[in-house]
């Protein structure tokens, strides 16, 4: 009979390409401007369907395993999305693709850290629950630690790779790194995640810090000192979140008493 893991990996993986299929055969035809579908961006588009159905599945146990998985993930996903930019018409040259995958990679490093995080503090809190852990440190350093690739990453990691963009089409306005990033994915961003550290750990004073200050030289070295402003716009989102987390863990340790 076939293993269960491998049963859950197979239904995963089809149920992830039928849904990457529905979205190339509608969403195709607009980003090309014809009614005819190429036939290998279809197909790019339903192994994109699928990596994102399987990268679903928990991590594996072992450390090991944990990074092989992760890399040949990523390559085919990666060879999905160059096959996609390429048939699509979404890129003009190797560059517009080298960017693009560049993209591609700080989008799975946000996801892939963030899936990272929650489960490296589930484990922390199985330990705590069966008294291998010491107890919270002071500030909660420990506890927040595991956050801080997650923050240089969307801090330091995307501003950089958003500029980089509006470079290579030479675009008259910063809209990426200028309006989109500090009005729209650093607040969203930065209060989801605090609200899961929040509801994992309690009150972190150092996250809302941490932001801060890993996006401080991006302030310098895209911007002036007039950005100061997109600074307070990570922080202050990342520590309402954390409070709301925490507030919410409370809540919920009140219920089961």
């Amino acid at each position: 009979m076939m293993k269960k893991e491998t049963r859950d990996w197979l239904v995963l993986v089809l149920l992830g390409g039928v849904l990457g299929l529905l979205a190339g055969i509608i969403w195709m035809p607009y980003v090309v401007g014809s009614r005819e579908c190429p036939p290998l961006a279809v197909l790019a588009c339903v192994g994109l369907g699928a990596m994102a159905g399987l990268a679903t599945q928990p991590f594996a146990d072992s450390g090991r395993t944990l990074l092989l998985r992760s890399l040949g993930h990523f390559l085919l996903t990666a060879a999905c999305f160059a096959l996609l930019v390429t048939e699509g018409n979404l890129a003009q040259d190797a560059r517009g693709v080298l960017f693009g995958e560049g993209l591609l990679l700080v989008l799975y490093l946000l996801i892939w850290l963030g899936r990272w995080t929650g489960w490296y503090l589930e484990v922390a809190q199985l330990r705590e629950l069966l008294g291998l852990d010491p107890g919270p440190t002071p500030l909660k350093w420990r506890e927040t630690l595991p956050y801080l690739p997650f923050v240089l990453v969307l801090c330091d990691l995307l501003p950089g790779a958003l500029r980089g963009v509006e470079r290579m089409v030479q675009a008259d306005v910063p809209a990426l790194s200028g309006l989109i990033l500090p009005f729209l994915l650093l607040p969203v961003v930065s209060f989801c995640v605090g609200i899961s550290l929040g509801r994992r750990q309690g009150v972190c004073p150092l996250f809302p810090i941490a932001c801060f200050v890993c996006y401080l030289p991006m302030v310098y070295l895209l911007f002036n000192h007039t950005a100061l402003f997109h600074c307070f716009m990570t922080a202050v989102p990342a520590l309402a979140g954390n409070l709301l987390g925490a507030l919410g863990r409370r809540s919920r340790y009140r219920n089961t008493l």
